[in-house]
Protein backbone atom coordinates (compact mmCIF):
# COMPACT_ATOMS: atom_id res chain seq x y z
CA UNK A 1 0.00 0.00 0.00
CA UNK A 2 1.56 3.28 -1.06
CA UNK A 3 0.36 6.74 -0.19
CA UNK A 4 1.47 9.47 -2.56
CA UNK A 5 1.60 13.11 -1.66
CA UNK A 6 -1.65 15.03 -1.98
CA UNK A 7 -1.75 16.90 -5.27
CA UNK A 8 -1.13 20.64 -4.93
CA UNK A 9 -4.26 21.19 -7.05
CA UNK A 10 -6.43 19.36 -4.51
CA UNK A 11 -8.60 21.62 -2.39
CA UNK A 12 -7.09 21.56 1.11
CA UNK A 13 -9.08 19.61 3.69
CA UNK A 14 -9.31 21.08 7.17
CA UNK A 15 -10.87 20.02 10.43
CA UNK A 16 -13.66 22.10 11.89
CA UNK A 17 -12.65 24.51 14.66
CA UNK A 18 -11.76 23.20 18.10
CA UNK A 19 -15.04 22.76 19.98
CA UNK A 20 -14.76 21.35 23.48
CA UNK A 21 -18.44 21.97 24.15
CA UNK A 22 -19.42 19.72 21.25
CA UNK A 23 -16.68 17.10 21.40
CA UNK A 24 -15.36 17.24 24.96
CA UNK A 25 -11.83 17.61 26.29
CA UNK A 26 -9.00 15.51 24.96
CA UNK A 27 -8.24 12.71 27.38
CA UNK A 28 -6.04 9.63 27.30
CA UNK A 29 -8.17 6.70 28.40
CA UNK A 30 -5.99 3.94 29.77
CA UNK A 31 -7.15 0.62 31.11
CA UNK A 32 -5.02 -0.19 34.18
CA UNK A 33 -4.61 -3.69 32.79
CA UNK A 34 -3.29 -2.40 29.46
CA UNK A 35 0.48 -2.80 29.57
CA UNK A 36 1.11 -1.20 26.19
CA UNK A 37 3.30 1.95 26.29
CA UNK A 38 1.71 5.39 26.13
CA UNK A 39 3.63 6.03 22.94
CA UNK A 40 2.50 2.83 21.29
CA UNK A 41 4.29 2.94 17.95
CA UNK A 42 7.97 2.25 18.42
CA UNK A 43 9.26 1.27 14.99
CA UNK A 44 12.88 2.15 14.29
CA UNK A 45 14.56 3.50 11.19
CA UNK A 46 17.81 1.74 10.28
CA UNK A 47 20.47 2.47 7.71
CA UNK A 48 20.63 -1.19 6.68
CA UNK A 49 16.88 -1.73 6.70
CA UNK A 50 17.09 -4.50 9.29
CA UNK A 51 14.16 -3.01 11.23
CA UNK A 52 11.86 -3.19 8.22
CA UNK A 53 12.00 0.59 7.87
CA UNK A 54 15.13 1.49 5.92
CA UNK A 55 16.42 5.04 6.10
CA UNK A 56 15.88 6.46 2.64
CA UNK A 57 14.97 9.85 1.19
CA UNK A 58 11.38 10.77 0.39
CA UNK A 59 9.79 7.83 2.17
CA UNK A 60 8.95 9.31 5.58
CA UNK A 61 6.96 12.26 6.84
CA UNK A 62 6.91 13.82 10.30
CA UNK A 63 3.65 15.15 11.67
CA UNK A 64 4.83 17.76 14.15
CA UNK A 65 3.57 20.60 16.32
CA UNK A 66 5.33 23.93 16.72
CA UNK A 67 4.09 24.15 20.31
CA UNK A 68 5.37 20.76 21.48
CA UNK A 69 8.84 20.42 23.07
CA UNK A 70 8.99 16.68 22.30
CA UNK A 71 8.25 17.28 18.61
CA UNK A 72 10.64 20.23 18.62
CA UNK A 73 13.49 17.92 19.60
CA UNK A 74 12.94 15.91 16.43
CA UNK A 75 12.63 18.87 14.05
CA UNK A 76 15.85 20.33 15.48
CA UNK A 77 17.68 17.06 14.85
CA UNK A 78 16.28 16.97 11.31
CA UNK A 79 17.64 20.47 10.70
CA UNK A 80 20.99 19.90 12.42
CA UNK A 81 21.66 16.96 10.10
CA UNK A 82 20.51 18.75 6.96
CA UNK A 83 17.64 16.34 6.33
CA UNK A 84 15.03 18.91 5.29
CA UNK A 85 14.92 17.53 1.74
CA UNK A 86 15.10 13.91 2.92
CA UNK A 87 12.25 13.76 5.44
CA UNK A 88 9.24 16.04 5.00
CA UNK A 89 7.38 17.69 7.86
CA UNK A 90 4.04 19.38 8.46
CA UNK A 91 2.39 20.88 11.52
CA UNK A 92 -0.89 20.35 13.31
CA UNK A 93 -2.91 23.16 14.83
CA UNK A 94 -2.05 24.07 18.41
CA UNK A 95 -5.47 23.49 19.98
CA UNK A 96 -7.47 20.30 20.33
CA UNK A 97 -10.67 18.82 21.64
CA UNK A 98 -11.53 15.15 22.17
CA UNK A 99 -10.75 14.44 18.53
CA UNK A 100 -7.06 15.17 19.15
CA UNK A 101 -4.66 17.19 17.04
CA UNK A 102 -6.05 18.49 13.76
CA UNK A 103 -5.01 20.18 10.54
CA UNK A 104 -6.39 23.69 10.17
CA UNK A 105 -5.62 26.83 8.22
CA UNK A 106 -3.28 28.00 11.00
CA UNK A 107 -0.42 25.79 9.84
CA UNK A 108 -1.82 24.31 6.67
CA UNK A 109 -3.27 20.98 5.56
CA UNK A 110 -1.82 17.50 5.71
CA UNK A 111 0.28 17.45 2.53
CA UNK A 112 0.72 13.68 2.42
CA UNK A 113 -2.66 12.10 3.01
CA UNK A 114 -5.11 14.99 3.19
CA UNK A 115 -6.17 13.92 6.67
CA UNK A 116 -8.14 16.46 8.71
CA UNK A 117 -7.31 14.79 12.04
CA UNK A 118 -4.01 13.23 13.05
CA UNK A 119 -6.11 10.44 14.56
CA UNK A 120 -6.88 9.34 10.99
CA UNK A 121 -3.25 8.23 10.60
CA UNK A 122 -3.48 6.17 13.78
CA UNK A 123 -6.81 4.62 12.78
CA UNK A 124 -5.40 3.62 9.41
CA UNK A 125 -2.46 1.98 11.16
CA UNK A 126 -4.48 0.33 13.92
CA UNK A 127 -8.24 0.21 13.26
CA UNK A 128 -10.15 1.15 16.40
CA UNK A 129 -7.08 2.87 17.86
CA UNK A 130 -7.74 3.74 21.50
CA UNK A 131 -4.40 5.22 22.60
CA UNK A 132 -2.59 8.53 22.71
CA UNK A 133 -2.54 10.61 19.50
CA UNK A 134 0.66 12.61 19.79
CA UNK A 135 3.27 14.61 17.97
CA UNK A 136 5.78 13.89 16.64
CA UNK A 137 4.35 11.07 14.54
CA UNK A 138 6.46 9.42 11.86
CA UNK A 139 4.48 8.28 8.82
CA UNK A 140 5.71 5.81 6.20
CA UNK A 141 4.47 6.62 2.72
CA UNK A 142 5.34 3.14 1.43
CA UNK A 143 3.33 1.08 3.91
CA UNK A 144 0.75 3.77 4.60
CA UNK A 145 1.19 3.41 8.35
CA UNK A 146 2.58 5.14 11.43
CA UNK A 147 6.10 3.95 12.19
CA UNK A 148 6.69 5.73 15.48
CA UNK A 149 5.38 8.29 17.92
CA UNK A 150 8.29 7.63 20.30
CA UNK A 151 10.03 10.99 20.26
CA UNK A 152 13.21 9.77 21.95
CA UNK A 153 14.04 6.95 19.57
CA UNK A 154 12.86 8.96 16.57
CA UNK A 155 15.28 11.79 17.33
CA UNK A 156 18.12 9.31 17.76
CA UNK A 157 17.30 7.58 14.47
CA UNK A 158 17.40 10.87 12.58
CA UNK A 159 20.75 11.60 14.18
CA UNK A 160 22.33 8.24 13.42
CA UNK A 161 20.73 6.41 10.49
CA UNK A 162 20.74 8.92 7.62
CA UNK A 163 24.48 9.37 7.22
CA UNK A 164 24.33 8.89 3.45
CA UNK A 165 22.18 12.00 3.09
CA UNK A 166 23.18 14.08 6.10
CA UNK A 167 25.64 16.96 6.31
CA UNK A 168 28.02 14.93 8.48
CA UNK A 169 26.90 16.28 11.87
CA UNK A 170 27.18 13.84 14.77
CA UNK A 171 24.91 14.75 17.66
CA UNK A 172 24.80 11.25 19.17
CA UNK A 173 28.41 10.02 19.11
CA UNK A 174 28.93 6.54 20.52
CA UNK A 175 31.52 7.60 23.08
CA UNK A 176 29.12 10.13 24.63
CA UNK A 177 25.91 8.12 24.66
CA UNK A 178 26.35 6.93 28.23
CA UNK A 179 26.84 10.47 29.48
CA UNK A 180 23.88 11.72 27.43
CA UNK A 181 21.69 9.04 29.03
CA UNK A 182 22.98 9.88 32.51
CA UNK A 183 22.14 13.55 32.03
CA UNK A 184 18.69 12.67 30.73
CA UNK A 185 18.02 10.56 33.82
CA UNK A 186 17.85 13.72 35.94
CA UNK A 187 17.28 16.57 33.45
CA UNK A 188 14.23 14.73 32.10
CA UNK A 189 12.33 14.57 35.42
CA UNK A 190 13.67 17.83 36.90
CA UNK A 191 13.43 20.10 33.84
CA UNK A 192 11.65 18.60 30.83
CA UNK A 193 8.73 17.15 32.77
CA UNK A 194 8.64 19.44 35.81
CA UNK A 195 8.91 22.98 34.46
CA UNK A 196 5.19 23.35 33.73
CA UNK A 197 4.31 22.17 37.27
CA UNK A 198 6.89 24.22 39.14
CA UNK A 199 4.72 27.24 39.89
CA UNK A 200 2.16 25.22 41.84
CA UNK A 201 4.13 22.20 42.99
CA UNK A 202 6.79 22.90 45.60
CA UNK A 203 8.65 19.67 44.95
CA UNK A 204 8.79 20.33 41.21
CA UNK A 205 9.88 23.91 41.83
CA UNK A 206 12.74 22.85 44.10
CA UNK A 207 13.89 20.19 41.63
CA UNK A 208 13.75 22.62 38.70
CA UNK A 209 15.67 25.41 40.40
CA UNK A 210 18.25 22.98 41.78
CA UNK A 211 18.73 21.62 38.25
CA UNK A 212 19.10 25.14 36.87
CA UNK A 213 21.80 25.92 39.46
CA UNK A 214 23.63 22.68 38.66
CA UNK A 215 23.44 23.31 34.91
CA UNK A 216 24.56 26.92 35.34
CA UNK A 217 27.69 25.75 37.14
CA UNK A 218 28.30 23.01 34.59
CA UNK A 219 28.14 25.50 31.71
CA UNK A 220 30.50 28.03 33.29
CA UNK A 221 33.49 26.75 31.34
CA UNK A 222 32.01 24.86 28.40
CA UNK A 223 29.64 25.78 25.56
CA UNK A 224 27.86 22.41 25.58
CA UNK A 225 26.67 19.84 28.10
CA UNK A 226 28.92 16.91 27.15
CA UNK A 227 32.13 16.31 25.28
CA UNK A 228 32.68 19.92 24.26
CA UNK A 229 30.34 19.47 21.29
CA UNK A 230 26.69 19.92 20.39
CA UNK A 231 24.77 16.72 21.13
CA UNK A 232 21.31 15.30 21.65
CA UNK A 233 21.67 16.29 25.32
CA UNK A 234 21.68 19.98 24.34
CA UNK A 235 18.66 19.55 22.09
CA UNK A 236 16.68 17.87 24.85
CA UNK A 237 17.45 20.58 27.39
CA UNK A 238 17.06 23.56 25.08
CA UNK A 239 13.46 22.90 24.05
CA UNK A 240 12.47 23.25 27.70
CA UNK A 241 14.66 26.29 28.34
CA UNK A 242 13.14 28.22 25.44
CA UNK A 243 9.64 27.46 26.71
CA UNK A 244 10.58 28.41 30.26
CA UNK A 245 11.92 31.73 29.04
CA UNK A 246 8.65 32.36 27.20
CA UNK A 247 6.60 30.87 30.02
CA UNK A 248 2.87 31.38 30.38
CA UNK A 249 0.66 32.35 33.28
CA UNK A 250 1.75 31.15 36.72
CA UNK A 251 5.27 30.35 35.59
CA UNK A 252 5.98 34.08 35.68
CA UNK A 253 6.28 33.67 39.46
CA UNK A 254 9.50 31.71 38.92
CA UNK A 255 12.90 33.35 38.58
CA UNK A 256 13.88 34.39 35.04
CA UNK A 257 16.41 32.35 33.13
CA UNK A 258 18.70 35.38 33.23
CA UNK A 259 19.20 34.69 36.95
CA UNK A 260 21.41 31.84 35.75
CA UNK A 261 23.91 33.71 33.55
CA UNK A 262 25.78 30.75 32.08
CA UNK A 263 22.58 28.85 31.35
CA UNK A 264 21.02 31.94 29.77
CA UNK A 265 24.11 32.59 27.65
CA UNK A 266 24.07 28.93 26.55
CA UNK A 267 20.38 29.10 25.59
CA UNK A 268 20.95 32.23 23.50
CA UNK A 269 24.01 30.78 21.78
CA UNK A 270 22.01 27.74 20.67
CA UNK A 271 19.15 29.91 19.44
CA UNK A 272 21.56 31.74 17.16
CA UNK A 273 22.28 28.46 15.35
CA UNK A 274 20.09 28.19 12.21
CA UNK A 275 18.67 24.77 13.12
CA UNK A 276 17.33 26.05 16.44
CA UNK A 277 16.07 29.37 15.12
CA UNK A 278 14.32 27.95 12.06
CA UNK A 279 12.40 25.35 14.07
CA UNK A 280 11.23 27.76 16.78
CA UNK A 281 7.99 29.75 16.67
CA UNK A 282 7.66 31.65 19.93
CA UNK A 283 4.06 32.62 19.16
CA UNK A 284 2.97 28.99 19.45
CA UNK A 285 4.04 28.52 23.08
CA UNK A 286 4.37 31.94 24.72
CA UNK A 287 1.81 34.16 26.33
CA UNK A 288 0.95 37.02 23.95
CA UNK A 289 1.78 39.50 26.72
CA UNK A 290 5.27 38.09 27.28
CA UNK A 291 8.06 40.40 26.14
CA UNK A 292 10.75 38.25 24.59
CA UNK A 293 14.05 40.06 24.53
CA UNK A 294 17.69 39.09 24.49
CA UNK A 295 17.60 36.00 22.31
CA UNK A 296 19.69 37.62 19.59
CA UNK A 297 22.30 39.10 21.89
CA UNK A 298 25.50 37.47 23.04
CA UNK A 299 25.56 39.31 26.35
Amino acid sequence: MSHAAVSPTTTPAYASPTDVAAHGEYTIRRDPADTRPLYRFTGRLTADGSSGFPAEPGRYHIYSGWFCPWAHRVTIERALHGLEDVISVSYVDGSRDARGWAFRETHGPDPVNGFTLLRDAYELTEPGFDGHVSVPTLWDRQTGKVVSNDFTSLGIDLATQFGRWSNGADTYPEHLRGEIAELDSWIGPAVNRAAHRAAQDGTARAALLDAFATLDARLADTPYLVGGQLTEADVRLWVSLVRYRGRRGDLTSLPPLSDYPHLWSYARALYRLPAFRATTDFATFTDPTTVLTGWDTAE
